[in-house]
């Protein structure tokens, strides 16, 4: 019998703006101490785009890195998913503005927004349009520029965020290769959707009739209840996952959840089982990238030789919605692109 078709990851670029703001910057601009920062978070220093500077930018470049990763030109995509919650512009999408812009033409190209979880549901996105023989590949982008949305006096969140941006490209392939992706688990619960939010700018607070409040134009979360939330709903969505590819935590070489902070990473790896040296992070050095916190980790740890072609890797991830989900993905050979 004919194997069935499989996304097979082929192709890996990671960006992250010149402009690096460490805690120091922020000690002398918020009411609080670089020592603080690192020790509430694990974060060092962050990066920010510079004034002009938007989302499609970074997914442009990214984009590129993994193209030319993947060894493959602009026309040998057959679509364009891109995760983000800093788009552009409310309207339209900016996946269309990114393919031209890399020169795709007009392929099939669309925004995910899943938060936080991004990525994860975005690589579940292209993996059924591959499924589906819509596309034989795909260029999947995570990309964000919170710097534009969240408030540079609000003492946490101006602290944990970066810009940053990552790409993969999947191709049609056969599920015992090395760069299979799958099996997935989804989730969303609506419920607590106001733990993460900006208020102002969508149609319920147009069509309300007033103004935006002060500080409603921001991102807004609920710190307590979001980590309860966080390393509750990924390690059962990384249990669940595991058990339909019929695996053990044990059985995982390296785990790469969503770079929120440095504490719930810790605590989703300990509620696994998972050792530390088996857990991969690169939070200290880029921040909270929201979407394109997984994807820019798995590029930072594949130039640093923590990834080896086989290593069985478990991402999970967890953001606004509320959304989180998990995958499974077979590392593969590959040459990563940096910036």
């Amino acid at each position: 019998m004919k194997p069935c078709r499989t996304a097979v990851w082929c192709g890996l670029g990671r960006v992250v703006p010149e402009r690096v703001v460490g805690n120091d910057e922020l000690e002398r601009r918020l009411a609080t101490t670089a020592e603080w920062i690192e020790r509430r978070t694990g974060i060092r220093r962050r990066h920010r785009v510079a004034p002009g500077q938007s989302t499609s930018d970074l997914a442009v470049a990214a984009g590129s890195l993994a193209l030319r990763s993947a060894g493959i030109g602009g026309g040998e995509a057959g679509a364009v998913v891109l995760a983000t919650t800093t788009p552009d512009r409310l309207c339209p999408a900016t996946a269309p503005e990114v393919a031209q812009r890399l020169g795709l033409g007009t392929v099939p190209a669309f925004d995910v927004s899943a938060a936080c979880a991004g990525f994860v549901y975005g690589l579940a996105t292209a993996a059924g349009l591959i499924s589906a023989g819509i596309a034989e590949r795909v260029l999947l982008v995570a990309a964000e520029t919170y710097s534009a949305i969240v408030d540079p006096g609000d003492r946490t969140n101006a602290a944990i965020f970066g810009d940053g941006a990552g790409a993969v490209v999947l191709r049609a392939g056969d599920p015992d290769e090395p760069g299979a992706v799958g099996p997935f688990d989804l989730g969303s619960d609506g419920a607590g959707g106001d733990l993460i939010k900006v208020e102002a700018g969508g149609a319920r607070q147009r069509s309300s009739g007033r103004p935006p409040r002060a500080g409603e134009e921001f991102f807004s979360m609920d710190g307590r209840s979001v980590y309860r939330q966080a390393v509750e709903r990924m390690s059962a969505s990384s249990r669940e996952v595991l058990g339909r590819a019929g695996l053990s935590c044990a059985e995982v070489d390296r785990l790469v959840p969503h770079q929120a902070n440095m504490r719930i990473i810790e605590s989703v790896a300990g509620h696994l089982g998972i050792p530390a040296d088996r857990c991969v992070s690169n939070i200290a050095e880029v921040g909270n990238t929201a979407a394109a916190s997984i994807p820019i980790a798995l590029a930072d740890a594949a130039a640093a030789g923590q990834l080896e072609q086989g290593h069985r890797v478990l991402l999970t991830a967890f953001g606004g919605g509320l959304a989180w989900g998990s995958c499974l993905l077979t590392w593969p050979k590959l040459e990563v692109c940096h910036d």
